[in-house]
């Protein structure tokens, strides 16, 4: 029984030894019988069938208590007859009360039990439309694997053809140690241009990541030199930030340099001439759930996770466009610019790694997109 519970039973308690004593001061006021209402009423909003007879009964025999007084002669029949009045009159309060309380409990038994299916319904609805996006995201990497299995018979022949040329052109006798230092970017990309065409004809099963730890700069300075004459020749700055004692981060080399590439060229085309792009990483500590799920991926972690955020000066995106960035096949570029699978592979790969990677953006003051890997402090005497 709960305190507000046994607080009526209590009040009731009173009431009804008010009575009792009233009645036994002044037999004759049959008025004050009638008071027994009161507590036969507290208890029924008890709801317990017990306590309710156990009250009607000893209010009709608080009742007929008064008959036990003398009374005047000739008046005792009546007195029965007053006294039985009241106690009918208890008994169908004491009916009444019940009854009405009982419908109250199954109207709020009904209400709870509807309640609890529609939440129920929420979540089977919830369930519903994750499963309907699952399968829309299944549908359109199938169709990712179907339009590259198209073409990648096409773009295999020029790129074969390009290697070999890009080698005759590195045996070359006039070539001078900065053009064999090009032709190495350009025949490293190309390879790496062939391993991503392989990637998207198992889009629905890429390769699986194959991580280790490694200096972050050594995550980051690949990416930026690639990029880094791209920018120039629009006239926008990229530098890079990097704090002292960064943590060494969890990565597959490969992986993530395709990641910061496909970021830092979605930056350029973002921000106009005189801009700029900054690359800039830290090491921070990682939350109890960052924790939970990086540890799976990199057992050896030191709960430290190593935020490296690519931050432009564009135009920006509203937030319509910011809450559909990581979508299948979204893009805000020009038809023909953008396939809007990037940001999505990017996400889908860093996410193997037990990272996440996420957007910030405002139209017309810029993006930030934040890349953030499981980290581990390096051994001093390790050589990075």
């Amino acid at each position: 029984m709960n305190k507000q519970n046994r607080i009526l039973l209590a009040v009731a308690g009173v009431v009804f030894l008010a009575i009792v004593i009233l009645e036994t001061a002044a037999p004759a006021n049959i008025v004050a019988a009638y008071g027994l209402v009161f507590p036969i009423l507290l208890v029924a909003r008890l709801r317990n069938r017990v306590l309710m007879v156990l009250a009607v009964v000893c209010c009709v025999a608080a009742t007929y208590l008064g008959l036990m007084q003398p009374t005047k002669p000739g008046r005792f029949q009546a007195a029965v007859i007053n006294r039985s009045v009241v106690a009918g009159v208890l008994m169908v309060v004491a009916y009444v009360g019940m009854t009405w309380e009982e419908r109250k409990a199954r109207e709020e038994a009904s209400k709870a039990a509807l309640a609890q299916q529609t939440e129920s319904l929420l979540r089977a609805n919830t369930l519903l439309v994750d499963a309907k996006d699952q399968l829309n995201r299944s549908e359109r990497l199938a169709a990712v694997g179907q339009l590259v299995a198209s073409v990648a018979h096409e773009v295999g022949t020029p790129l074969h053809s390009i290697a070999w040329h890009v080698q005759a052109l590195a045996e070359e006798p006039g070539v001078t140690p900065a053009m064999k230092k090009r032709i190495t970017v350009i025949d490293e990309q190309l390879n790496r241009v062939v391993r991503i065409i392989q990637d998207l004809l198992s889009s629905t099963r890429q390769r699986k990541p194959e991580p280790v730890w490694m200096s972050t700069e050594r995550v980051i300075n690949p990416a930026t030199a690639l990029m880094e004459p791209a920018f120039h020749a629009k006239g926008v700055s990229l530098s890079t930030e990097l704090a002292i004692g960064i943590p060494h981060v969890w990565a597959d080399a490969e992986k993530v340099h395709q990641v910061l590439v496909n970021l830092l060229a979605n930056a350029l085309a973002a921000t106009a001439q005189h801009g700029s792009v900054i690359v800039q990483a830290s090491g921070r500590p990682a939350t109890a759930e960052e924790v939970d799920v990086a540890r799976r991926m990199a057992p050896d972690m030191t709960a430290m996770m190593v935020t490296i955020a690519v931050r432009d000066t564009g135009v920006g995106m509203p937030a319509a466009d910011v809450q559909r960035a990581f979508h299948p096949f979204f893009t805000t570029k020009e038809v023909g610019k953008g396939t809007g699978l990037g940001l999505f592979l990017s996400r889908e790969t860093v996410t193997a790694h037990g990272g996440s990677l996420s957007l910030q953006s405002e139209a017309g003051r810029g993006t930030v997109v934040t890349v953030i890997l499981p980290g581990k402090m390096p051994n001093p005497s390790a050589t990075v």
